[in-house]
């Protein structure tokens, strides 16, 4: 059985992309980076989701020699030029702070009227072997900012994204509407059977 790793050390990813390949029918093995506590975190120095996703699918790979997946995503607001974009975990100052980032971007829009408050998530997955053969897809969830937070499922801007035809924020839907549209679940979806192509 091949061994296929995710490079996150987040337990949300791993089951999220372990339901996406199991309908690819593929004997995998999905491990997380936890597997190799000895390859360090790589720090996300590309200027595009696709670069961020690449170099740690590459590095993981690189270190274990094992096929493995990463992903990058972020919010890309319209009216701000694309921003926060490959910042979005770290817009407020200090990564990880969901709520800091959310407040933060809400104030930033506080006078942008609902015609223009448009964005989306955008997701870049990357598949990379020991062989050097990569390859990135790229999945995106279209939608409008909300000016207060609603719903309590989710993370990070979940709760002021509202899906175009949705009208509920991405926090409002059930785990299995929103895997169904969201740009990770694309992402993934569409990198499946490359997945099966290369580890067929």
């Amino acid at each position: 059985m091949t061994r296929l790793i995710l490079a996150t050390r987040n337990a949300h990813k791993l089951t999220e992309l372990r339901a996406v390949l199991s309908d690819s029918g593929l004997a995998l093995e999905l491990v997380g980076a936890d597997a190799y506590p000895e390859v360090p975190d790589v720090r996300e120095t590309g200027v595009t989701f696709a670069e961020n996703a690449l170099l740690k699918a590459r590095t993981l790979a690189n270190a274990t020699g094992h096929p493995a997946v990463a992903d990058d995503s972020g919010l890309c607001v319209d009216v701000l030029g694309g921003a926060p974009g490959i910042f979005s975990a770290r817009w407020a100052g200090r990564h990880g702070d969901d709520e800091a980032n959310l407040w933060l971007l809400l104030a930033q829009l506080s006078d942008i009227d609902a015609p223009h408050r448009t964005a989306h998530f955008a997701c870049a997955a990357a598949l990379a072997l020991p062989n050097g053969t990569e390859r990135v897809v790229e999945g995106r969830l279209r939608g409008t900012l909300r000016h207060e937070p609603a719903g309590e499922g989710g993370f990070g801007y979940d709760p002021i994204l509202q899906p175009d035809g949705e009208s509920r924020t991405c926090a409002e839907l059930s785990a299995e509407k929103k895997n169904a549209i969201s740009h990770r679940g694309q992402a993934f979806r569409a990198l499946a059977p490359v997945v099966a192509e290369l580890l067929g």
